[in-house]
């Protein structure tokens, strides 16, 4: 507020009025500042999606461990462990493509920590393993990526975006990747059994948790220091997180009830494209044409009251092979593979949406995913742009207003079974009292058939 001496009450008058003005300006000022904080916030969370693509002429993105294209990307904190990067860019020129790695908490929501306090060497690294396709109707470039590199790894255990971009800037984003880093300090007991709830004992499957943190050299002030995610599958959307323990005793605590059960779905489906010249079981006939590859597969059909049928599966994911060339990365061509699901009677599902689900089209129900019912054929279509390889894949139907919910049902398309076999995951973070980040510090995977591994 400013203020001068004035000799008359018109001086008053004008001094309220500045001070008025003033007022008016801050609070002009203010609201533009707290518009423009907002828009940053809502940006950042825009370019913090979790395994998303933002450019439609990337396809194929995957990370695995090296050499073992089946596995998921958890890595041992110092433990010397290599992840590979692949990806394909379908405009077949040369980008200036760059990664960094972005530490997140076990919810998926930025770390409040700066870069340098996790990450050792440069906070970007630029891809310059890349080749152009060749022996493939379908020109593209294939990029490839070892993860860490030598010039940058992570040095914190937890959860972490790869964020791959262009021409060093982290806002043109190109795709982001899950991956882990686990620090193991506590020893976790995991067992596959049925539903405390009987309504669910035949569909179901429940994971049994039990940790001990002897040995972890951690301080826990209360039993919510220690939060607990379970994947089906490391299938993410349908992630349980658990912040409560049942029992806590000590260093012992113990998760035992229906908070950690699953669906328990049915083997999955599978499709076989390694090879576009010739038909495997599950392709229905291949049309070649001088502008691309068309895959039509057998038709599909309600399973959830046939008899269950055990069958090796790759519990959702595809691999990238090719039988048709040397190198399955730079030698295989795409294909435009058309589904088609019959559903009873040839009606569609009332008030529900079909779509095709699994990592072929990143676990998410969306425009990509979603199948159109066909009237005048009786049945639901969907066509998927997809590499050579092999996939699995099931149907789920959801209903519209309820997708916020991450909850997939396979109870119209696939049925539940208690004895299905299924990949369970189970993490355990720890944030220190004033710690800033959610450490992963227990790792512990099951099979419902298998047991633990």
């Amino acid at each position: 507020m400013c203020e001068w001496p004035v000799p008359d009450a018109g001086g008053a008058v004008q001094k309220m009025s500045l001070n008025v003005t003033i007022s008016l300006n801050a609070e002009s000022l203010m609201k533009k500042i707290l518009g423009i904080v907002l828009l940053v916030v809502v940006l950042t969370a825009h370019s913090q999606l979790p395994d998303h693509t933002y450019k439609p002429n990337i396809h194929s993105v995957k990370l695995y461990k090296a050499g073992d294209i089946y596995s998921y990307p958890i890595m041992a904190l110092n433990g010397g462990d290599v992840l590979e990067l692949h990806f394909d860019d379908l405009d077949a020129d040369v980008k200036n493509c760059y990664f960094t790695y972005q530490l997140c908490n076990a919810d998926w929501t930025p770390a409040e920590l700066q870069a340098f306090d996790y990450i050792r060497g440069f906070q970007t690294t630029r891809i310059t393993n890349y080749r152009y396709s060749s022996m493939a109707f379908t020109k593209y470039t294939h990029y490839q990526a070892s993860i860490p590199d030598r010039n940058s790894a992570p040095t914190r255990s937890g959860n972490y975006l790869l964020k791959v971009f262009l021409n060093n800037d982290t806002s043109d984003l190109l795709f982001t990747k899950r991956f882990l880093i686990v620090d193991n300090r506590v020893a976790i007991a995991s067992q596959i059994l049925q539903p405390f709830n009987v309504q669910l004992a035949r569909s179901d499957q429940r994971v049994f948790i039990g940790l001990n943190t002897t040995k972890s050299q951690i301080n826990t002030l209360s039993p919510q220091d220690l939060k607990v995610v379970v994947l089906q599958n490391n299938i993410w959307p349908s992630a349980i997180l658990l912040n409560r323990p049942n029992i806590y005793r000590g260093n012992y605590y113990e998760y035992n009830d229906d908070a950690a059960t699953f669906p328990a779905g049915k083997e999955w489906r599978w499709v076989d494209l390694r090879s576009l010249r010739l038909m495997s079981d599950r392709v229905q006939r291949i049309v070649d044409t001088a502008k691309k590859v068309e895959v039509y597969v057998k038709p599909d059909a309600e399973r959830k009251a046939a008899i269950y049928v055990y069958y090796r599966d790759l519990n959702g994911i595809y691999t990238i092979e090719n039988s048709d060339g040397d190198n399955p990365f730079w030698q295989s061509d795409y294909a435009h593979v058309h589904f088609t699901y019959l559903p009873p009677g040839g009606q569609a599902y009332p008030g529900r949406d079909l779509y095709i689900f699994g990592e072929l089209t990143n676990y998410a129900a969306d425009d990509y995913s979603r199948m159109t019912f066909n009237p005048e054929k009786g049945v639901y279509e969907g066509t998927l742009y997809l590499k050579q390889g092999y996939y699995n894949y099931s149907f789920i139907s959801m209903d519209p207003k309820e997708k916020s919910n991450n909850r997939f049902s396979f109870a119209n398309t696939e049925g539940n079974y208690d004895i299905t076999e299924n990949n369970y995951t189970v993490l355990v973070y720890y944030k220190p009292f004033g710690g800033r980040a959610d450490e992963l510090i227990g790792f512990s995977q099951l099979n419902s058939v298998a047991g633990a591994r």
